[in-house]
């Protein structure tokens, strides 16, 4: 007997992404001159041009309708198209292909393609396209400061540089309402430990005084920052989902663990840089390191990110781009501040340990939720098992993923509190609260529950993760 041929599922991906200003290119012959990026590179010239052609034009036509909110996104059976001014009269476009499912025909005929157009969700990929621009601007400022610096000469190899690696990290499968959100995951502290982290970067800004702004986390987890909340945002995401990932090393599990001791007066001594230099004892180290700009009152700021990090505590100091960083102050900064946050590594790792163990064992909740905070940015999952740029693991199933997306989208277009209760084809319950710029997403296992039951559940749980965090970071 012939073998049957199974179904095949194709996930959402990435056909299309360009970068164009329409006034780069006014006249008839001069279309190529509005593109400044586009992916894939090997698009026949003609071909790149129908296409920003034909974004531009749905743009400009939807603007007779509404002039200040032109279209953000066209749906088609085949893809999706994004749209995103990220500064004045510079577009950027994402196209997604849908995902499909290939089934198979009988008599050798051609397989039969579904598209799954509703799978895809515009707030979703909304989010990730303004991401891309966030990050872009993290490491290279405005399209604005380059074209002011250098003109499109300068911005056209930047825009290249930047987007040709970070759109092979982007994975379209594993984005999710988190990216929505784009939040921060706080770590949870008693207020003694918490004291002792802030005098720690007290302590350093006072003796590094070329140390304008410092962050401080724990577990890929925020404790401390001095940043804005806009610029902590997208750095967060770049450490957690990009520099960590690729640093990552086994967990310690308090001060008497060994890995690379070095001994530093009565201190053992973990830290390390995780940008610049590898190795402080290697003459040929290069003492530089990577870029950011982040916001002031006058506009942006350039400043050197230096990102250290012993056992699971990391620390973020920017420093002016305008100073040389030498030898010299790595080698300072690692002989005081190596110690210190090792022994911190320590002290956090046996205060959480304890407070586990004083807690009790972990149970498996009768409930899994989401929560975020749109004043402090607090992120909280249970989720998410494993959350990163390349894959979202998760305790659910998809298309429970999908309803939470769907009832995010209903709450984006109102402004009052609202609640939403879903029953799911799979017996599950899931329950949506947004209330003073909280929002609270819960799935629970109710198979014979009843919705004023479910209703009642859900309340105990309402606005509740913030009792998580027994102290705040300050996010200035």
């Amino acid at each position: 007997m012939a073998a049957v041929t199974q179904e095949k599922q194709y996930t959402p991906s990435l056909l299309s992404f360009f970068v164009y200003n329409p006034s780069f290119g006014p006249r008839e012959g001069e279309e190529e001159k509005k593109i400044l990026f586009y992916h894939p590179s090997e698009v026949e010239k003609n071909e790149k041009i129908r296409n920003v052609g034909l974004c531009e034009a749905i743009v400009q036509f939807t603007r007779t309708f509404c002039p200040t909110k032109p279209a953000k996104s066209l749906h088609t059976q085949k893809n999706r198209q994004f749209f995103f001014e990220a500064e004045d009269s510079y577009w950027i476009v994402m196209i997604v292909k849908n995902p499909m499912v290939e089934k198979p025909n009988k008599d050798g005929k051609p397989p039969t393609i579904e598209y799954q157009e509703e799978e895809v969700l515009d707030t979703v990929y909304g989010a990730v396209l303004r991401q891309c621009y966030s990050m872009y601007k993290l490491f290279n400022g405005t399209f604005g400061r380059a074209m002011e610096a250098g003109g499109v000469e300068l911005l056209i190899p930047k825009l290249e540089k930047f987007f040709y690696r970070y759109l092979q990290t982007l994975h379209l499968q594993s984005c999710d309402l988190l990216d929505v959100f784009g939040g921060i995951s706080f770590f949870p502290l008693d207020k003694m430990t918490y004291l002792k982290i802030q005098s720690f970067v007290n302590r350093v800004e006072e003796n590094l005084r070329l140390v304008k702004y410092t962050a401080f986390l724990y577990n890929d987890q925020l404790i401390w920052s001095g940043l804005e909340q806009d610029d902590m945002r997208i750095l967060y995401k770049y450490l957690t989902t990009s520099l960590f990932p690729r640093h990552s090393e086994p967990e310690l599990a308090g001060r008497d663990s060994a890995l690379r001791p070095e001994v530093s007066g009565n201190l053992l001594h973990y830290g390390r840089f995780l940008t610049g230099p590898a190795n402080l004892k290697d003459p040929d180290a290069k003492f530089r390191f990577p870029r950011i700009f982040v916001h002031t009152e006058d506009g942006s700021e350039e400043l050197h990110l230096i990102v250290y990090k012993a056992m699971s505590a990391a620390v973020c100091f920017m420093i002016s781009a305008s100073v040389e960083l030498t030898r010299e102050f790595c080698e300072r900064l690692d002989a005081l501040v190596g110690p210190q946050l090792t022994l911190l590594a320590s002290d956090i790792c046996e205060q959480f340990t304890l407070n586990r163990r004083i807690s009790g064992p972990d149970k498996e909740p009768q409930f899994k939720f989401i929560y975020f905070n749109h004043m402090n940015l607090a992120e909280k999952s249970t989720i998410h098992m494993r959350k990163t740029a390349s894959v979202s693991l998760t305790s659910v199933h998809p298309d429970l993923m999908k309803i939470l997306g769907d009832i995010n989208c209903d709450f984006a277009r109102v402004d009052e509190d609202e609640e939403v209760i879903v029953k799911a084809m799979t017996d599950y319950w899931v329950v949506g609260k947004k209330s003073d710029q909280r929002e609270l997403y819960v799935i629970l296992n109710q198979k014979n529950a009843n919705l004023i039951e479910v209703n009642g559940r859900s309340d105990t749980t309402t606005m509740t993760p913030d009792m998580h965090y027994i102290t705040h970071p300050i996010v200035r």
